[in-house]
């Protein structure tokens, strides 16, 4: 294998650093969720009851979605400290923030493990999944998941420190070759075994194995290529609390905002399990637009840090335009399919569904894409916020979208709205965390300091 490159985002034409750079990160977005969009095609399509495990799926995925939030954030928060000794030219701080990470990542790991164990089955009653197919079709995907959690943890650190270093290609092309893995295993396990919910949950548990060992095996040739004249610690105290402090706002926003759809999907399936397998497809499609435009804003973030520790504000300022230019194309593209072709894109995940269903889902994205280009601003404002070390603003923009989100949902349908008012919730709570982000990011204090002659154009 070739040696590993690092990358300085500190350098070069920004606009063509940041395509070259960020274009690799949303191709592994939309690769990951991949992942997820072939289970529900797949199950929706070749189990024994498609609209049944589809909504199996869907009930479990509001519980993945709160455990993989962790995995991201120590992804992200990794990749920012990374980025920012990287951009320093400190190679020793770069191991042992890495050495660091691996450590206290583990244990947060095992704790995780131990509850998502624990509140699995409880976390069904709180949906108030009543049908006793949909509850373990649910736990089945569940615990399977959670045996493949190491793997998902290892696997976002690794990518978290590729892209720190400026590697953004390698970690996709080994997640490009897992997914075709993933969909593989998918047709086996459920059109030719007919394992149903359980053929898709192991399919992703063995893709994402396959996608962790490439991702190390290159992870370590990169650390063997960053000297250090002494010897890293293994765990550095001072650095831990800096991960903890990044990470958490991150975590929090991932958890806090899969929590908050917990709620939603509770309160839909008081509306009708119909519903329930028309949100889980409406809001898959939407989730897909949102995690792209998020993941290049991860690659802001990092080039955010890097610059800043470099003393190159000026960078900062045009890497922020050149991003959303490129995450604004995106979400206008999604939009534009979302509002065009709802029904074709529903019925590609769902054989036979009820009318219901189909119109729940329809709605969905209709109402929901037209704001994609509002909350696409409230992701890019978060992120060079977030990466030049902004985490309060970031943290107070998600949070007031979340519980907005899920306040008016309840007050919504409440007021007689019905499935209408899960739609038009998601629409007031971007709407208001977008200006909160924008008031943020203008004024980040490091954005604010005075021109020098040494800062870049």
């Amino acid at each position: 294998m070739k040696e590993q490159k690092t990358f300085d985002l500190t350098q070069g034409n920004v606009w063509k650093t940041l395509l070259l750079y960020t274009l690799p990160l949303l191709g592994s977005a939309l690769v990951q969720q991949a992942y997820s969009l072939a289970d529900l095609l797949i199950v929706g399509n070749f189990a024994a009851d498609g609209q049944t495990s589809l909504t199996a799926v869907g009930e479990a995925s509001t519980m993945v979605n709160i455990l993989l939030a962790f995995a991201l954030g120590c992804n992200g928060g990794c990749s920012v400290i990374v980025a920012k000794y990287f951009g320093a030219r400190n190679n020793l701080k770069v191991r042992e923030t890495v050495n660091t990470a691996l450590i206290s990542f583990s244990v947060l790991c095992v704790a995780v493990m131990a509850l998502g164990f624990g509140l699995a089955k409880p976390s069904m009653y709180v949906l108030d999944v009543t049908d006793p197919v949909v509850m373990d079709g649910s736990l089945t995907y569940l615990y399977i998941y959670l045996g493949s959690l190491p793997f998902v943890f290892l696997y976002n650190i690794g990518c978290g420190i590729c892209s720190a270093l400026g590697d953004s290609k390698t970690p996709f092309l080994f997640l490009v070759f897992s997914s075709v893995v993933n969909v593989g295993l998918d047709l086996l396990f459920v059109w030719v075994f007919h394992w149903d919910v359980g053929g898709a949950a192991w399919a992703t548990f063995i893709s994402q194995v396959a996608a962790t060992v490439l991702t190390v095996v290159v992870l370590l040739k990169k650390l063997k290529a960053i000297k250090c004249e002494e010897r890293p610690a293994r765990f550095n105290k001072s650095i831990c609390k800096d991960l903890t402090v990044t990470s958490i706002p991150i975590i929090l926003q991932n958890s806090f905002v899969s929590v908050g759809n917990f709620f939603v999907q509770k309160r839909i399936n008081l509306i009708s399990l119909d519903a329930a397998a028309g949100f889980t497809t409406g809001f898959k499609l939407v989730q897909i637009a949102n995690v792209g435009v998020g993941t290049m804003t991860n690659g802001l973030a990092n080039f955010c840090s890097q610059n800043k520790a470099a003393g190159q504000i000026r960078r900062i300022k045009q890497g922020y335009l050149a991003v959303l230019a490129y995450a604004m194309c995106t979400s206008l593209i999604f939009l534009v399919l979302c509002e065009c072709f709802p029904r074709a894109l529903t019925m590609v995940f769902i054989e036979n569904p009820t009318e219901e269903a189909v119109n729940s889902s329809i709605e969905f994205l209709r109402v929901v894409s037209a704001f994609l280009p509002v909350v696409c601003v409230k992701i890019v404002s978060d992120g060079a916020v977030r990466g030049c070390g902004g985490n309060l603003g970031f943290t107070i923009s998600t949070f007031t979208d979340l519980i907005l989100r899920v306040a008016f949902v309840y007050i919504l349908v409440g007021a007689g709205m019905g499935f209408s008012g899960v739609c038009w919730s998601w629409a007031i709570g971007w709407s208001t965390s977008m200006f909160i982000a924008l008031g943020f990011f203008i004024g980040t204090p490091c954005l604010r300091k005075p021109k020098t002659a040494g800062q870049n154009t």
